[in-house]
């Protein structure tokens, strides 16, 4: 019977040390983010914010493309919302600047990327993204793609609301923690398997794929296909953000650009099929291409942009 070599324990032991540590960070910065967000979303009038969205020219957009970024949703809260602003008659182009921000630059996402490679990347990433959220979707409206939305109505995706202003407002400042830290658990639960698998994956990758030449050759800053490429990859394969962050993070540490991995997680996060499956339930099929477009843009041209800069 064959002796298994030591460089397998090594690197098996490197791999769960791996493992073990990222989950559990993961899992704090999760909750504790979202604990905070929805404390704060506890005591937001939705009617004032509403009428920032109504803000002319360009400040509509920048506001929405804010409220995307401050608050952590997932398709199924966000894609209602946006449904729920067009029934409302909020500007087109404030409700898209939204749509492409809310995945993009969900505070869960941007706390991942400050912890895994450093605040200034993820300050980076955030401006970026932000600026072309507030762009695109000014251009969307500018030339008027809001006619090829249906008219349909969603529900859902919600507290409930009086006059604008969360009915949890009035309780106690114990209980809104205890609701806030609920919402965190609640929100995790849902996504832990993609978190597991991203988690896994990453860590797999980073005890047991050497670096070496060959995958900076092919996936590194020096090949300018590779974030396109990397931008598209996320689509079929359905990686949430939550799952593509570890796996980009740990290609990063074996010679894979950071433009490419930041395009991985853009492409992954924004342009996922359950996703473009329900956005097809309310957008016509030019606008639907169109926003897949947009997103895409947003990836390569942040990919690109990164590995410029870095």
């Amino acid at each position: 019977m064959g002796v298994i070599p030591t460089p397998f324990y090594d690197n098996l032991t490197k791999t769960l040390g791996n493992f073990v540590f990222i989950t559990a960070e993961l899992f704090i910065l999760f909750i504790a983010i979202t604990a905070i967000i929805e404390y704060i979303m506890m005591h937001v009038n939705q009617n004032k914010l509403q009428k920032l969205f109504e803000g002319k020219g360009i400040i509509g957009n920048i506001a929405a493309a804010v409220f995307g970024a401050v608050t952590p949703f997932c398709a199924c809260s966000t894609i209602p919302m946006t449904v729920g602003f067009l029934n409302a008659k909020v500007p087109f182009g404030s409700v898209m600047s939204f749509l492409i921000s809310s995945p993009l630059l969900n505070p869960i996402i941007v706390a991942m990327l400050a912890a895994t490679v450093g605040v200034q990347n993820a300050a980076i990433y955030f401006a970026l993204s932000f600026t072309l959220a507030v762009l695109f979707g000014y251009l969307l409206q500018k030339f008027n793609f809001a006619k090829h939305v249906k008219a349909v109505k969603v529900s859902g995706g919600a507290h409930s609301v009086n006059n604008g202003i969360d009915t949890r407002r009035s309780l106690s400042m114990g209980k809104k923690m205890g609701l806030s830290l609920k919402a965190g658990w609640n929100s995790l639960v849902p996504i832990l398997p993609y978190l597991f698998i991203g988690v896994a994956v990453g860590a797999a990758i980073y005890g047991y794929l050497p670096k070496g030449e060959t995958i900076a050759q092919y996936a590194g800053d020096g090949n300018f296909f590779a974030v396109p490429i990397a931008s598209v990859v996320g689509i079929p394969l359905y990686i949430r953000a939550e799952t593509a962050i570890p796996i980009a993070m740990s290609l990063i540490s074996k010679g894979v650009g950071m433009g490419t991995a930041i395009a991985l997680i853009i492409g992954g996060a924004g342009m996922a099929i359950p996703e473009m499956t329900m956005l097809a339930k309310i957008f016509k099929k030019k606008l639907l291409f169109s926003f897949i477009g947009v997103i895409f843009l947003v990836a390569v041209i942040t990919g690109y942009a990164f590995n410029i800069i870095m």
